[in-house]
């Protein structure tokens, strides 16, 4: 830095104090912060499906602080006794124990894998997404329904706060039924 002009260095000086501050945009249901997006409300062919629950420990379970990936925002529901509710999961075949994993989608995943991870916060380290799972979640399930958080992959990548629904699930394996494996297959467009 000894070669550069004496006027420029305050100037560069300058710039690295006006960045911006990041800020904790972890938010509850029932206080969402500016930084999250999207919403916590059912789909318009959900809501028969579930009834809102107060569970905070479960809530608290779902959300995570920024770049930490989980819920930047979310609301617990319970299946009602007629739910036949379908869920998916993307998951990592080298790790079978990943197949009912936490976290899961109301929409089958679709398109481009890269557009997939965006859209759900799924760092390339934490699965290749080579296997999907259907499931038909049992009725009296509680899960928690929000949008991700942002999550710090590495110095290269960070996905931000999505407006994509993810719904969380404790204990998966015990209430699922009618579960259909899929594999991954290339195809390129």
């Amino acid at each position: 830095m000894k070669n550069l002009v004496p006027s420029v260095l305050p100037l560069m000086l300058l710039g690295c104090m006006t960045q911006p501050v990041k800020t904790n945009t972890t938010a509850s249901a029932d206080t969402p912060q500016e930084q999250c997006i999207g919403s916590t409300e059912l789909p318009d062919a959900l809501k028969t499906q579930f009834k809102k629950v107060d569970d905070p420990q479960l809530l608290q379970q779902a959300l995570g602080g920024p770049d930490k990936g989980k819920l930047c925002q979310g609301q617990v529901y319970q299946s009602v006794a007629a739910a036949q509710v379908i869920v998916y999961r993307a998951w990592n075949s080298t790790n079978p124990y990943s197949q009912f994993g936490n976290w899961w989608a109301f929409e089958q995943p679709t398109g481009k894998v890269a557009d997939y991870r965006s859209d759900y916060e799924i760092c390339y380290q934490w699965s290749p997404l080579d296997k999907m799972l259907s499931c038909t979640l049992q009725p009296g399930t509680k899960v928690v329904v929000g949008n991700g958080q942002s999550a710090y992959c590495s110095e290269y990548l960070t996905y931000p706060v999505s407006e994509k629904q993810q719904v969380f699930i404790v204990d998966a394996e015990t209430v699922m039924s009618n579960c259909k494996n899929y594999d991954g297959v290339f195809r390129w467009q």
